[in-house]
């Protein structure tokens, strides 16, 4: 019987188990233990929920909220853990989405799509760009292409390409605001290829951006006419959850795996290979031994861990920097938020200054997250822009939370607080800087060559939820490999989506 070590109960680690449990009800001999330094699994979906006052449930997301629906990994493995019924789209009816600009809400313009317009008459009504920035970003219609060497598309940074194809307004005012709530990424670094290897490839087919999605958007109205929803049918959206959080899915993949194969509060100190095996030894002295490791941690942590006989990989791993972030949910009263709510989210460029630099109307955005009567709003602080806010204490992020609650929105000051919590994430966000596929590249390479150890997480291939589950079942794909063992569902592809 051989024994993996799966380091890390995140949902990379979580996927990595779960892989290979399908692999021992198949009939290998294989088995896994899972390691978690915490006294919880799912990493970043991390879900609270609460009774309130009255005896109704407050669903609160603190980590992720929701996952691209187009990606089929997730969906695929509800569906197997009967988990599928629980996923449920956004509220679209009430989505919109605000910019802060000058300490004012102003409403994204119709037709953005990522942060390129796509519609005229919005974008010349918006008072969100100035009229030379409007002029400026017409310009990505007639400007040549950039010229790509032979050997293929050349990396550069989200800033590089959004100045050069849309100007540097489009960039302060909408484009780094949305890099910066969905990536937690800094521009003026972050690798185009490494994160929207798209729009590269909308620029040389298309010759601008606005061209690339409209053609794009063409697709969308096309396929709706095509496949037009049907009364009574589940409603499908960009974007996808679960019914009691995300930190649900979490929940259900560690019910299957089976909690006696999960070590929570087991914190790993040192990983050694030995002849045909590895030694792991937890802070508390105790030591594991096993046959083959998968490494399903931040970077920064795997790292030191793997540097006693994987040298060169820990040194690629070394060049991914992080950074850190926390939210904050809180909830009042309906009576005490007397602002408009058809709205999901509010982002905050870095121009503006602002620590909170996001805000989600999660009562609004996701259906049955808190009951009637009450709204329920997550603030985002930290990033790379603002480091520091995480030196802060709870009460004090709370407190600026509500402090931009009542100035952007108008919450009652003072207005009393019926649930609030700070989730916090240290260095849990990687940095796909410029020439991240390059780097990633050798270090698989290298990881390849190691019998019997993977390495799995958002560190690599990808941040968003589908991606980390695919990376454990990657991993643990490797490592079934290097004991001979085949699964019939890697005979293909999977190309599902629903």
């Amino acid at each position: 019987m051989k024994h993996v070590i799966i380091i890390g109960g995140g949902v990379a680690g979580l996927g990595a188990a779960y892989k290979i449990k399908r692999a021992h009800d198949a009939g290998a001999e294989v088995s896994y233990t899972v390691l978690e330094q915490q006294d919880r699994v799912g990493g970043q979906l991390w879900t609270d929920r609460v009774v309130d006052d009255d005896g109704q449930m407050i669903v609160a997301d603190g980590g992720s909220d929701c996952y691209m629906t187009e990606k089929p990994a997730l969906h695929r493995v509800a569906e197997t853990i009967d988990m599928a019924t629980e996923e449920t789209g956004t509220l679209d009816e009430v989505k919109k989405t605000f910019i802060v600009k000058n300490d004012k809400l102003v409403e994204m313009p119709d037709g953005i799509m990522m942060f390129a317009p796509t519609k005229i008459i919005p974008l010349a009504t918006t008072s969100l760009y100035s009229w030379p920035a409007k002029f400026r970003m017409a310009l990505d219609f007639f400007m040549p292409k950039k010229k790509q060497p032979a050997t293929g598309l050349e990396d550069e940074s989200v800033e590089s390409l959004v100045t050069r194809r849309l100007g540097r307004e489009c960039l302060d005012n909408l484009a780094e605001a949305i890099i910066g709530g969905v990536n937690g990424s800094d521009p003026k670094t972050m690798s185009v290829l490494a994160t929207y290897p798209s729009l590269l490839h909308m620029e040389q087919e298309h010759g601008s951006l606005i061209r690339g999605f409209l053609a794009q958007r063409k697709k969308v109205e096309a396929m709706k006419k095509k496949y037009p929803s049907k009364p009574g049918q589940k409603r499908r959206t960009f974007m996808s959850s679960f019914r009691r959080g995300m930190g649900s899915f979490a929940d259900a993949l560690a019910d299957e795996i089976g909690h006696d194969n999960i070590r929570l509060n087991a914190e790993v100190k040192s990983l050694e290979r030995t002849s045909g095996s590895y030694r792991v030894t937890l802070e508390s002295g105790e030591v594991i031994q096993g046959d083959a490791v998968i490494c399903a941690t931040a970077g920064w942590v795997a790292s030191p861990l793997i540097r006693n006989f994987a040298a060169s990989a820990s040194a690629i791993l070394d060049t991914i920097p992080f950074s850190s972030c926390a939210t904050v949910i809180l909830a009042f009263d309906e009576k005490d938020a007397p602002f408009d709510k058809a709205w999901h989210g509010i982002l905050t460029p870095a121009i503006e200054h602002r620590s909170v630099t996001g805000i989600s109307l999660m009562s609004s955005k996701w259906e049955g997250r808190c009951p009637e009567g009450k709204v329920l709003l997550r603030g985002f602080v930290g990033g790379p822009r603002s480091p520091h806010m995480l030196d802060l204490n709870d009460e004090e992020i709370i407190n600026l939370a509500r402090a931009t609650y009542e100035e952007l929105l108008g919450l009652v000051k003072d207005a009393p607080i019926r649930y609030a919590k700070v989730f916090r994430f240290p260095k849990s966000m990687p940095q796909y800087t410029v020439g991240h596929l390059d780097r990633m590249k050798a270090l698989h390479m290298d990881v390849d060559a190691l019998s019997g150890f993977a390495l799995a997480g958002a560190s690599y291939d990808g941040v968003g939820v589908p991606n980390c589950l695919e990376s454990g079942e990657k991993a643990a794909t490797k490592i079934l490999g290097d004991f001979n063992i085949v699964l019939d569902e890697d005979a293909k592809p999977d190309t599902r989506i629903f």
